[in-house]
C-alpha cells in the first residue's frame, strides 16, 4: 500500500472508479471502431455508401455481442486467442508494408513523411494542434496499464506485470513506427483522404494504393481482426477489473457482480455488467458524431489519472514503499515518475479538447462530460456507503504472509512458495460453496 492508512481508502477509492470507468471505455473505443471499420469496408466496393447513426450503433452492439460470447464459452482458450492475436497482428503488419511498398505506383519523398505538417483543417494553431493530435498517440499506448486487472491469473505477478506493461509499450511503439512510416510514404493526396464521407479512410488508402477493391478490403480484414481480439481482449481486462472492484464492496450491487458462475468459472455478472454499460454509452453516438472522440478521451484520462495517482502518492512519500520492488527503476525512478505526473497534467486538458473548431454540438468532444457522469457516480455512491465501509484492497499482514506465502508488491497479494498465481476465482472452499 503506496498511501498512509488514514487516506488509502479514500485513494483507492478514487483510483478505482478512475481504472473501471477507463477499462470500460477502452473497451467501448475498440469495439466502437471496430463497428465503425466493419461498415467503412462497404464503401470500399461502394464509395456512396455512408452508414448512418442507427446503422453504426447496431453494428457496435454486435461487435460487444460477439465479443462477450468469446468470453463467455471461450474463456479456457483466452491463453490460446491471445497468442494467436500476437501472431496476426506480427504478420498483419509484415503483409501490409510489403503489400503497400511494392504495389504503390506514387510515393512520398522523405521530407513530406518525416517534415511535413500542417493543422490547417484542424482550425487550432499549429502548436496546440499537435498536442491535441498527441490523443490517438496516447490512447494507443494507454492500456498497458490493464494487465493488472489479470493479476490473479498471471504467475509471479510482482515481476511479469510490471515487465508486460514496460514490453507492451516498446512492441506497440515499434510496430506503430513500423507500420505508419510505410503508410506515410504511399498516402494518396491529403485533401481526397479528408473528404471520405465514412471517417474512416484507411480502407479508401489500401484501396488507392492496391489499385483495386477487392485488394483494398483483404488488407482492411486485417486490421479488423486485430480489433476483434483487442476488443475480446478488453472486455476480459474489463470484466475482471469490475469484479474485483465489486469485491471490495466499491460498486452498487457488488453482491452480484462480484458473483462467480459455478460451470464457467469466470465473473459472468461483471462481464455482464461491462458489456451492458458499453452498449448504453455507445448510444452517445446518436447525438454526436465525433462521439469515438469521446470514448478514447475518457479512456485515455481516466486509465492515465489511474496511473499519476500511485505516482504521486509515491513521490510524496520519497519513494519508500518501492525501495524493494521487484520491479525497479533504480536512480532514475523519481526523474521518471516526476516527468508522468506533469505530462498527465496536461493530458487532462488536452484530451477534453474537441479536435477541431469552430466547436458545433455535434463536434463538441463531450469527453469531459462522460468524465464527470462517472465522477458523480463514484462521489455519491462513497457518501452512501463507501466511507462508511469501503477500506481499501485487502492487505495481508506479515504473519498471514509467513503462513501462506509471500505479500508481493505491497498490495497485498499472496502466491505460493513455487511462485504460481491464482489461475482461478476464489478459494477452493468458495468453489466447493458454488458447487
Amino acid at each position: 500500500m503506496l498511501s498512509t492508512r488514514k487516506y488509502a481508502p479514500v485513494v483507492s477509492w478514487i483510483t478505482g472508479w478512475l481504472t473501471l470507468v477507463g477499462n470500460w471505455t477502452v473497451t467501448l473505443s475498440i469495439n466502437f471502431s471496430g463497428a465503425q471499420l466493419i461498415l467503412s469496408s462497404i464503401s470500399v466496393f461502394n464509395e456512396d455508401f455512408v452508414a448512418n447513426a442507427w446503422q453504426t450503433v447496431l453494428c457496435f452492439w454486435a461487435v460487444m455481442a460477439i465479443a462477450f460470447t468469446v468470453n463467455v464459452f471461450g474463456a479456457k482458450y483466452l491463453d490460446l486467442i491471445n497468442k494467436i492475436c500476437i501472431y496476426w497482428t506480427s504478420a498483419s503488419v509484415i503483409i501490409i508494408i510489403v503489400t503497400l511498398l511494392v504495389m504503390a505506383d506514387d510515393r512520398r519523398d522523405a521530407e513530406f513523411v518525416f517534415t511535413h505538417f500542417d493543422a490547417s483543417a484542424s482550425g487550432w494553431p499549429s502548436g496546440w494542434a499537435w498536442f491535441v493530435g498527441l490523443l490517438q498517440a496516447s490512447y494507443t499506448l494507454t492500456g498497458y496499464g490493464m494487465v493488472a486487472a489479470m493479476c490473479e491469473e498471471v504467475q509471479n505477478p510482482e515481476r511479469e506485470v510490471p515487465k508486460a506493461m514496460v514490453l507492451s509499450v516498446f512492441a506497440a511503439g515499434v510496430t506503430g513506427v513500423l507500420y505508419l512510416v510505410p503508410l506515410l510514404f504511399v498516402l494518396p493526396d491529403v485533401s481526397s483522404i479528408l473528404g471520405q464521407l465514412n471517417g474512416q479512410p484507411i480502407g479508401y488508402i489500401f484501396k488507392t494504393v492496391t489499385g483495386s477493391a477487392a485488394g483494398g478490403f483483404g488488407l482492411l480484414f486485417l486490421i479488423l481482426g486485430i480489433l476483434f481480439f483487442a476488443g475480446v481482449g478488453a472486455l476480459t481486462a474489463a470484466s475482471r477489473c469490475t469484479y474485483a472492484f465489486a469485491r471490495d464492496g466499491a460498486i452498487p450491487g457488488s453482491r452480484l457482480w462480484k458473483s462467480v458462475h459455478p460451470q464457467y468459472d469466470i465473473p459472468l455478472w461483471a462481464l455482464v455488467l461491462s458489456t451492458v454499460v458499453d452498449c448504453i454509452l455507445g448510444c452517445i453516438y446518436f447525438g454526436s458524431t465525433s462521439a469515438f472522440n469521446a470514448f478514447t478521451g475518457v479512456a485515455t484520462i481516466c486509465l492515465s489519472v489511474s496511473y499519476g495517482i500511485p505516482i504521486l502518492v509515491n513521490l510524496i512519500r520519497g519513494r519508500q514503499a518501492v525501495k524493494h520492488a521487484s520491479f525497479s527503476l533504480g536512480r532514475f525512478g523519481f526523474v521518471l515518475n516526476a516527468i508522468t505526473v506533469v505530462w498527465i497534467t496536461l493530458a487532462i486538458i488536452l484530451f477534453c479538447m474537441p479536435t477541431a473548431i469552430p466547436v458545433t454540438p455535434v463536434s463538441m468532444n463531450y469527453a469531459s462530460v462522460v468524465f464527470v457522469f462517472f465522477a458523480s457516480i463514484s462521489l455519491l455512491w462513497y457518501v452512501i456507503r463507501g466511507r462508511k465501509e469501503f477500506s481499501g484492497p485487502p492487505v495481508v499482514s506479515a504473519e498471514e504472509a509467513e503462513h501462506n506465502g509471500q505479500i508481493v508488491g505491497g498490495v497485498g497479494r499472496v502466491v505460493t512458495e513455487d511462485g504460481s498465481a491464482q489461475a482461478s476465482f476464489g478459494s477452493d472452499t468458495e468453489k466447493a460453496n458454488r458447487k
